[in-house]
């Protein structure tokens, strides 16, 4: 039986429920939170085995992955929690740097894959976007009736300028715009992930950015000139960067001295498990949009990316949603957090939207 180590401090109070495992995969430390999901008090799991508390519920999975020696995110994995029936949860381990071989262990339900930046495209929800397709392709075609009649009326009445008319074919556009972007969410749209260098791909989005919307803004970019070429659709990557730079430049209205940095770097040991995948899966491509904009309100950061959540008044909130998408899509993961950065000589909180991908395969 190992004895009970001390905890760091505020490890008692740390709000989610964690573990510390030693290099021979014993429990040596629990906080509140793990006692009350496992249903086992503190005396009873330190000095247990780590494999027997959280046994695996799933035989695909490699029981290996609890020895990780790099930090290692695994989402909706299935076992058996404690005294509990089997349960999906999402796991993170990451090992304690001063201690080889031992590892916190930190457990969620669910909700916690939102701030981790993984979400699953539920079966419901992508039935719900083919239905959501099917009605947006039904919809259009009256649409476009209705801008045609709205245009006769205009040529029989002899002004082309006629108030309610042109509020007809106004709405329309806006509705078809609308529709077009709905429809950026359905998954039959093709895909052409390839290795690519992203520089290029980076610099077209923030070319289009100054051009226009980010017109009155200061845009730096901060690159890493070692990364290597990451595994992606350079179109939906420029898409992707375009809605962050705009998504940047609306946070920063208003500002004193509005700023957006974007930056790449190449993360070491950063691994995720999705369900169904029996290895792990590296994202050590780095890109943030970075700006100095007062951040997403508390209430909504759990949901920031779900569609039709959004903190402007004539926002549509499908934005921050199509770019979570279509990152998912490149087998990677978006994240947003705020977080301290140096800014002129001073510290100060950020807003900093992260993308991770995957590396691009060697010539």
């Amino acid at each position: 039986m190992k004895r009970d180590t001390p905890a760091p401090d505020g490890f008692a109070s740390h709000p989610v429920a964690t573990l510390i495992i030693d290099s021979e995969d014993h429990i040596v430390s629990a906080n509140p939170r793990a006692e009350s999901l496992l249903n086992m008090a503190r005396s009873a799991l330190v000095g247990s085995d780590l494999t027997e508390v959280l046994r695996l519920d799933d035989p695909a999975i490699d029981p290996s992955f609890w020895r990780t020696d790099k930090p290692l995110s695994a989402y909706d994995v299935r076992l058996h929690a404690g005294r509990s029936a089997a349960v999906e949860m999402d796991i993170l381990i990451n090992p304690v740097v001063d201690a080889p071989g031992w590892r916190i262990v930190a457990m969620h339900i669910h909700n916690q894959s939102h701030a981790s930046g993984f979400r699953r495209a539920p079966s419901g929800a992508m039935s719900a976007v083919g239905a959501a397709a099917m009605l947006a392709h039904e919809i259009k075609n009256p649409l476009s009736g209705i801008r045609g009649a709205a245009q006769l009326i205009q040529g029989e009445i002899g002004n082309p300028d006629h108030q309610l008319t042109n509020l007809i074919v106004g709405e329309v556009d806006r509705i078809a715009s609308l529709i077009d972007r709905m429809q950026g969410f359905t998954t039959e749209q093709s895909q052409h992930n390839e290795t690519q260098n992203i520089y290029p791909l980076l610099d077209r989005a923030v070319d289009v950015a100054m051009a226009g919307f980010a017109s009155g803004v200061t845009l730096d970019r901060h690159y890493d000139p070692s990364l290597p070429d990451a595994l992606v659709d350079g179109d939906r990557l420029v898409q992707v960067m375009i809605n962050l730079l705009k998504n940047a430049v609306e946070a920063v209205n208003g500002e004193a001295d509005p700023r957006i940095i974007v930056t790449t770097a190449f993360r070491h040991g950063f691994s995720i498990m999705r369900a169904g995948s029996r290895t792990p899966v590296t994202l050590p491509i780095e890109i943030q949009v970075i700006d100095n904009g007062p951040g997403v309100p508390e209430s909504i950061r759990d949901v920031l990316f779900n569609p039709f959540i959004s903190t402007k008044r004539t926002g549509q909130g499908l934005g921050l949603a199509l770019v979570d998408k279509l990152v998912r899509d490149m087998g990677g993961l978006v994240q947003y957090e705020r977080t301290e950065h140096n800014q002129k000589g001073q510290e100060r909180l950020m807003t900093v939207f992260r993308l991770l991908l995957p590396k691009g395969a060697k010539e």
